[in-house]
C-alpha cells in the first residue's frame, strides 16, 4: 500500500520514522512519500520537502513566513492528489496538517488517519470539529486522551502506548555505561549530577537557562550537566553560563539522565524523559506577561497542568514554576526538596511508578501500524 505521511518538526520525525519501519513489519511492500525528516528519509521512501521547511513557530515568524507556507500547503495537496496513497497520515503538527485534512477529505476518498494527536484538550479546543469532520481514525499516545475524545466528544480513538515510554525503556534496557565512564569520557567531575534541560530551542533556552544556573549553582557539592540540543551550538549556550560552573554536553540526554541525580526542566516531552528515568525534577518555564499568563491558566486554558507528568498522572507530582512563580528562589528552595535526603525525594520517586503503570509497556509505533494495516484492507 501507499503511504503519504506529513511531519512538521524534529520530534514527529523520529516517531514518524518508527511508524514506518512498523508498517514495513505488517505491508513488507508499503511505499512511503512524505514530508518529513533525516530520519524517515533512512527508513526510505521519497521525501517531498524536509519538514525544517515547515517549522515555524510562534505568530511573527509565521506570519513572515506566510507565502512559504501556503506555497507548501498547495504544494502538498497537489502532491498528494497526483500520487493517489491508499491512506494519508498526518503526525502532531495541527496548524498545517488539519488544513491538509480538511482538502483531502473534501476532494478525494482518500482516508485521513492521524497519529500523534493535536493537543486540543489544552487549547483551541474547538478544532474538534474539523477533526470529527475529516479525520478518519485518530491515534494516540497519551491514555487521558481516550476519556477526552470519547467521552467528552462522542469520538473514538486508539490508544496505542506511547513511544517515548518505548523509547526510554529500550535505551534502559542497552546501556551500559557506568557512571565512571561517563564522565571520564565527558571531562566530568565525579560529584552528583543536576541536569539541566533547558528546552531545544533558542528561545527557550534563553528564556530558561539563565535561571536554572543562576539557582543550582548555589549547591557546591554538585556538578551541572546542561543537555546540549543537537540543533544548537556550544557557543549559544556559552552565552548564558557566563563564570557558572556547569559543563555542557551536547545531543547525549538520555546518557546524562541515566547518571543524574536531579534535574532542573523546561516544560514539554523532556518532562516525561526525566521522570521515565526515574530523576526527581523541578518544572520551569519562563513566560512574558507572568501576571496575565497565570489568569489565563486559571481561568481560559482548559488543563490544570503544564507537564506530562502531572497531565498523566491527574495530580501535582512535579512542582511546575511558571509565569509568576519562576523565580530563582522557588527554583532553588523545590531543587533543595528532592536532592538525597529530603522530604520531597522519595515521595516524588514512588509517584513516578503511577505514570509507568498508566503508560503501560506497548509498544506505540507497532499497535498504530497494525491497527492501520488492518483498517486498510478491510
Amino acid at each position: 500500500m501507499k503511504y503519504y505521511i506529513i511531519v512538521g518538526e524534529a520530534s514527529g520525525d523520529l516517531h514518524a520514522s518508527r511508524l514506518m519501519m512498523s508498517l514495513k513489519e505488517y505491508d513488507p511492500i508499503a511505499e512511503f512519500r512524505f514530508i518529513g525528516g533525516d530520519l524517515m528519509s533512512e527508513v526510505g521512501g521519497h521525501r517531498v520537502r524536509h519538514c525544517k521547511d515547515l517549522a515555524y513557530m510562534g505568530f511573527i515568524p509565521v506570519l513572515l513566513h506566510l507565502p512559504t507556507i501556503f506555497r507548501n500547503m498547495k504544494m502538498c495537496k497537489e502532491d498528494i492528489v497526483k500520487w493517489q496513497p491508499d491512506v494519508v497520515i498526518l503526525v502532531d503538527y495541527p496548524g498545517f496538517n488539519l488544513n491538509i485534512a480538511k482538502y483531502v477529505k473534501k476532494n478525494t476518498r482518500i482516508p485521513v488517519y492521524y497519529y500523534i494527536s493535536p493537543k486540543i484538550w489544552a487549547w483551541k479546543e474547538w478544532r474538534i470539529r474539523s477533526i470529527k469532520r475529516d479525520v478518519k481514525e485518530m491515534f494516540s499516545i497519551l491514555p487521558f486522551e481516550v476519556p477526552f475524545y470519547e467521552k467528552k466528544h462522542n469520538y473514538k480513538i486508539h490508544y496505542v502506548g506511547n513511544p517515548t515510554a518505548e523509547e526510554v525503556a529500550s535505551f534502559r534496557n542497552r546501556y551500559t555505561e557506568s557512571k565512571d565512564e561517563f564522565v571520564s569520557r565527558n571531562g566530568l567531575s565525579d560529584k552528583p549530577i543536576i541536569a539541566i534541560l533547558a528546552g531545544s530551542r533558542k528561545q527557550e533556552i534563553k528564556d530558561n537557562l539563565p535561571a536554572m544556573l543562576e539557582a543550582a549553582k548555589h549547591f557546591e557539592d554538585y556538578q551541572l550537566v546542561i543537555a546540549g540540543a543537537p540543533s544548537i551550538d556550544n557557543s549559544f549556550y556559552l552565552k548564558y553560563v557566563g563564570k557558572t560552573p556547569a559543563n555542557i554536553v551536547k545531543n547525549e540526554t538520555y546518557e546524562i539522565l541515566s547518571h543524574s541525580i536531579a534535574a532542573l526542566v523546561t516544560s514539554g516531552t523532556a518532562t516525561l524523559e526525566t521522570a521515565l528515568f526515574n530523576v526527581p525534577q523541578v518544572v520551569c518555564y519562563k513566560t512574558p506577561l507572568p501576571a496575565l499568563i497565570r489568569f489565563a491558566f486559571n481561568h481560559l486554558i482548559n488543563v490544570k497542568y503544564i507537564s506530562l507528568v502531572n497531565l498523566i498522572a491527574d495530580r501535582e507530582i512535579v512542582q511546575e514554576l511558571l509565569a509568576d512563580r519562576f523565580r530563582v528562589y522557588n527554583i532553588a528552595n523545590e531543587l533543595y526538596r528532592i536532592l538525597p535526603g529530603q522530604t520531597g525525594r522519595e515521595e516524588m520517586l514512588q509517584n513516578y511508578q503511577l505514570l509507568h503503570e498508566r503508560l503501560g509497556n506497548q509498544s506505540a509505533p507497532d499497535n498504530a501500524a497494525k491497527i492501520m494495516v488492518n483498517l486498510l484492507q478491510l
